[in-house]
């Protein structure tokens, strides 16, 4: 198969946009981790139930993944971003005005559904990138995811303890009709005709292509086990600094975030890795540094600087991995770019949702030691995968490793992927 080379690019800077905009989207999910202490409070919702908040979150944006994000393949990727964004401001003022604890969680469910728009603008800007770009671009891009999760908790916590948490969701539906303006202006039409599948057809077809390709089932197993790790950490992190000894304020706790810079920085590593053919090493290095991040995490109630140290090496290797797999996985075939991310993301959703409710049950009955126990055993199970994979594991051009096939002719056809013959 050859890979599609795009009729029409991003203009000049619409990259850095769309970076911004993942950002704004994405951080809606991460929000209320800072904030979850004073939630429960405000809802009378106990500790250990509190990872609901946001494994509702993780399910709705499960739900999005294979709902919405393939719709990318057929529609106009233009109107159905702004529409997306549009959607997700009004969810936000729901959560914002929310009076009881089942309207909170009904509209936590609805901000994950919609803020899958991060993942639509993944797959668009890679469908208007030329290959030999590609991973850099999904690198810049995902740098942007990045940027967006680390301050989403810096944020919150900062306008939590200013105005109330529920200025922070209020702040966030206005960025979001901002950036649904912008992209309006800047996100190309579609030059080619869209594949003319049902959209019942359109959603069977994403199981069809995980069933058919063994690069996609293992990535996806790989992002499964990685967020339930960074899940681990996030979502259980905040109640072990807001309890005594240590009693940290919601401002100090979502400046931990920041440290996750490094995040930002091996996104577009990874990205240009990729682009010469390093994939596999880099998703080898990435599962090693996120296994050994839980020594120092381990060390947290004795000391702030060796949870700095785990949470630099953490937020590294997650996204050093996370980038790899975007960019091998949708340069497996191009023109159902959208139903790759999406059915890939599904499994980031499902990894996250579990790592939340299992972190945040654990702490309330085991401590912070169980609860690194099994972060950490999430880490080695995705390394060992990895070791005992690696031999076989190619990239789709067939080069082991991984960088992008030479770019070839723009492909006319409206050949459905998912009905090729199974490779794997």
């Amino acid at each position: 198969m050859h890979q599609a080379t795009p009729a029409a690019a991003l203009p000049r800077g619409a990259t850095a946009l769309f970076a911004v905009a993942c950002g704004t989207a994405v951080a809606n999910v991460y929000f209320a981790q800072p904030l979850l202490v004073a939630l429960g409070n405000e809802f009378a919702i106990a500790p250990a139930a509190l990872g609901a908040v946001v494994t509702l979150t993780q399910i709705g944006y499960g739900l999005g993944l294979f709902l919405i994000v393939p719709l990318g393949d057929r529609l106009d990727p233009r109107r159905l971003i702004t529409a997306q964004l549009l959607l997700l401001a009004a969810a936000l003022l729901f959560v914002a005005t929310a009076t009881s604890s089942a309207a909170l969680l009904a509209g936590m469910a609805s901000v994950g559904l919609l803020a899958v728009v991060t993942q639509s603008l993944v797959a668009c800007a890679a469908s208007f990138t030329e290959p030999a770009r590609r991973g850099r671009v999904v690198g810049t891009v995902t740098s942007g995811v990045v940027t967006g999760i680390l301050l989403a908790r810096t944020v919150s916590g900062l306008l939590g303890d200013l105005a109330g948490w529920r200025s922070v969701y209020l702040t966030s539906a206005v960025l979001t009709c901002a950036a649904a303006l912008a992209l309006y202006r800047v996100v190309p039409r579609r030059d080619t005709p869209a594949p003319t599948l049902g959209y019942g057809r359109l959603l069977t077809s994403t199981v069809r292509l995980f069933t058919r390709e063994r690069l996609p089932r293992l990535r996806a197993l790989f992002a499964l086990l990685v967020f339930a790790a960074f899940s681990t950490l996030w979502s259980s992190v905040t109640l072990v600094l807001s309890d005594p000894p240590m009693s940290l304020s919601s401002t100090a706790i979502g400046a931990f975030g920041l440290l996750g810079a490094a995040g930002a920085l091996a996104a577009n590593v990874a990205g240009r890795l990729n682009d010469r053919g390093h994939a596999n090493r880099t998703t080898g290095i990435g599962l090693a540094l996120l296994t050994l991040s839980w020594l120092p995490l381990a060390l947290t109630r004795q000391s702030l600087w060796a949870l700095a140290a785990g949470v630099v090496l953490l937020d590294l290797a997650v996204q050093a991995v996370h980038v790899t797999n975007q960019s091998l996985i949708h340069a497996l075939h191009p023109e159902a770019g959208s139903r790759l991310i999406g059915g890939y993301m599904v499994f980031y959703s499902i990894g996250s949702a579990v790592g939340a409710l299992s972190a945040t049950t654990l702490y309330a009955t085991a401590g912070w030691s169980a609860v690194c126990v099994l972060g950490a055993g999430f880490s080695g199970l995705a390394l060992v995968i990895w070791a005992l994979t690696e031999r076989g594991s190619a990239h789709p051009g067939g080069r082991k490793g991984g960088s992008a096939r030479p770019a070839g002719k723009m492909s006319t056809t409206t050949h459905d992927p998912a009905d090729a013959r199974p490779r794997g």
